[in-house]
């Protein structure tokens, strides 16, 4: 069992590698293309892409290995073999459900010590590549600013892009605007041997530049001048394809770099932060917005303190306010008015705080239970993909990759809609990362327990069956309708 399995996982593995991977390429063609980057470096980025895909292939891989193996097992009549012999399909199942035990332990390391470190490598590199200078590609009517100080558009360009026509140069070396510009009938560019500089050869053009004072200001008093040329050579810079690189460590911090115990550290230590936060305002609101008292001496009272607390506990604050003069009175409204305003402010900017900090907490939870639920999937696909392939009994890449992909499609639909809701504050981070989980482990028992019975829920003979009898009923029924009342005795 073990080696009849261990075969389809290892080509599935590398299968779903490859369309994971294609997926990246294609999400990020747009970031990589035109950028002048070495194969080490293409290379590079895409070992720590399939780094950080490798838990979500082995739960695809184990998925369709499972009903791979299973639907050989049944389509060659060996399972029917084996439950004849009076072994269980549990007891078939026990050895591949070890093996991927040990798989789902392995992908949970994998996913809390080795992706952590790969995810800051990876961002670290794809940041690069963004400021990364574009490669020196001039396009028909569009202007390219790519060479320092230069700007440059063409009309037109020969099929091998060496020739080029209606050619405009702005020349922008002395930092003064648009005060030099060169146009050109036609022009020949040529890269130098080292591929570092393009020299670029005019026919018949003019030169037209604005004169400028010391002060790099145009003098209006002066014509302008222009030049005219037969054949004018420029010598640009290449844009250099060296890759600057930054310092990994500066992106240590992130949610997605960290391990489980550092996620729960850093969220014990943002909760902390946020309660801190909602203290302070709370205080500052008793103290000076709801019981805003002067800053005055209190006199001095014969009263005693219990004295005192009653006669505040006659006063009437509607009548005291009515003996008050009436420009008194809007003095004391507006002033009142003042600090609800300040105080609604300190109240909304705190729960926009507090919400940008709870959107950030609920993310390092995110990532805390994402190390859970994917080693954790894979034995629960491995409870659907084993006894459906018993089920179906069907091996080959055929209907096992269609079924295998609409499970597939099911669990990365509802997990990233749980994980969107989870990240919005809309449903709790547990039952957001764990829905998936939980819907389907209900499905892979049942599956179980009616391959153990030898169920034909998925043979499509049943179904055809079944159809012909409901439609011969109905037959019956529509002539039985339709047939002459017997005479009357």
């Amino acid at each position: 069992m073990l080696r009849s399995y261990v075969g389809p996982l290892v080509m599935t593995f590398v299968l779903a590698m490859i369309v994971l991977i294609l997926q990246f390429v294609w999400k990020w063609i747009d970031e990589l293309v035109g950028k002048g980057l070495s194969w080490s470096v293409i290379s590079e980025l895409l070992l720590y892409t399939s780094t950080r895909l490798v838990p979500m292939a082995l739960l695809l891989g184990v998925l369709l290995a499972s009903i791979m193996t299973f639907g050989n097992l049944g389509e060659h009549s060996e399972l029917s073999a084996l439950k004849s012999s009076g072994i269980s399909l549990t007891r078939i199942m026990l050895p591949l459900f070890t093996l991927v035990l040990f798989l789902s332990v392995g992908a949970f390391f994998f996913s809390n010590n080795v992706v952590p470190n790969t995810n800051k490598k990876f961002f670290a590199l794809l940041v690069d590549i963004r400021q990364q200078r574009p490669e020196f590609d001039i396009r028909e009517r569009q202007f390219y600013n790519g060479i320092e100080n230069y700007s440059l558009k063409i009309g037109k360009r020969s099929k091998d892009g060496k020739m080029l026509y209606d050619l405009m140069i702005y020349d922008h070396t002395d930092r003064s605007g648009n005060v030099a510009v060169t146009v050109a009938d036609s022009g020949f560019m040529v890269i130098t041997e080292d591929k570092r500089n393009m020299m670029l050869t005019l026919y018949k053009g003019y030169t037209y530049a604005e004169v400028l004072d010391t002060n790099k200001r145009i003098d209006k008093n002066k014509t302008l001048r222009r030049d005219r040329f037969q054949m004018q050579q420029f010598l640009f810079r290449m844009p250099g394809n060296e890759l600057d690189r930054t310092d990994e460590e500066l992106y240590k911090d992130n949610y997605q770099m960290r391990t489980m115990k550092g996620l729960a550290s850093e969220s014990q230590k943002l909760k902390a932060g946020m309660h801190t936060k909602q203290k302070r305002v709370a205080d500052e609101l008793l103290s000076a917005q709801y019981f805003k008292l002067e800053d005055k001496k209190p006199e001095p009272s014969p009263l005693t303190e219990k004295q005192q607390e009653l006669q505040l506990q006659r006063l009437d604050i509607e009548c005291l306010y009515d003996t008050l003069p009436q420009e008194k009175k809007l003095a004391i409204a507006e002033y009142a008015l003042t600090l609800a305003k300040t105080a609604k402010g300190m109240v909304s900017n705190n729960l926009e705080t507090g919400r940008s900090d709870l959107r950030w907490i609920n993310r390092h939870a995110i990532e805390w239970h994402r190390k859970l639920t994917l080693s954790f999937a894979c034995l629960i696909f491995f409870l659907i993909g084993a006894p459906l392939g018993s089920i179906i009994r069907k091996g080959g890449l055929g209907t096992p990759v269609v079924v295998s992909t609409l499970f597939f499609i099911f669990y990365y639909i509802i997990s990233l809609a749980g994980e969107k809701y989870a990240r919005a504050g809309m449903l709790p981070v547990w039952l957001g990362m764990w829905g998936s989980t939980v819907l389907l482990l209900p499905l892979g028992i049942f599956l179980t327990v009616k391959s153990t019975r030898d169920s034909s829920i998925m043979i499509g003979d049943t179904y055809s069956l079944l159809i012909r009898k409901i439609l011969r009923f109905g037959r019956r029924i529509h002539i039985g309708r339709h047939e002459d009342p017997p005479a009357d005795q």
